[in-house]
């Protein structure tokens, strides 16, 4: 019999994920450390989404700074960006979209969203926010198709570790002080998904 300390579960999804973002704190860019790409997996497979990611907001545009898919979904990569003004991301963190959206088709078909080149099904996203109140991105996730199992209790999950991955970027000092430029297409041949400055 397992002993637990105050409802402390070493396999409860939460904190599995907690534990793999707070290990990147030591990096230098928390963001390109493996264990947040495997904590985004994790997210990703519990949640049965197709696409789990973190981006950056910068210049008017939001980059896909880690991108978790389903194998045999190439819908977004890392590196890849786009204007806010097209992107969910952005109607959340604005509040004219919510963090939860059931049926992003529905969303669509109202025109309450940017058009996207893909279904979106059940979309979950919430601001990923600094110390100082700035929202330096935000933690997504979707499906292509509905997903009824999950919940608005799930945003909640990825409010929690968008925290904890703020927090891994505060402490790296990060803030807006590294600045993702849009890829060229000869650097994306040479395997570089995006550059600094």
């Amino acid at each position: 019999m397992a002993l637990h300390f105050l409802d402390y579960d070493p396999d409860d999804i939460d904190v599995r994920v907690a534990e793999l973002l707070t290990a990147t704190s030591d990096s230098a860019d928390p963001l390109l450390h493996p264990k947040v790409s495997e904590a985004l997996q994790i997210l990703r497979q519990h949640l049965n989404m197709d696409v789990a990611f973190v981006s950056q907001f910068s210049g008017g545009k939001r980059t896909f700074r880690v991108v978790e898919s389903d194998p045999n979904v190439t819908l977004v990569v890392a590196g890849q960006s786009d204007p806010l003004e097209k992107a969910w991301c952005q109607y959340v963190v604005d509040g004219r979209l919510p963090g939860f959206i059931e049926d992003g088709r529905e969303v669509s078909k109202a025109g309450q969203a940017p058009e996207v080149a893909f279904d979106i099904g059940t979309h979950l996203s919430t601001p990923v926010v600094l110390n100082n109140g700035e929202v330096y991105g935000t933690l997504c996730c979707f499906s292509q198709q509905v997903q009824k199992d999950v919940t608005p209790l799930d945003l909640r999950r990825l409010q929690i570790a968008a925290k904890v991955l703020a927090d891994d970027l505060q402490r790296a000092g990060m803030g807006r002080s590294l600045e993702l430029q849009p890829v060229e297409p000869s650097d994306a041949s040479k395997g570089k998904p995006w550059r600094f400055s």
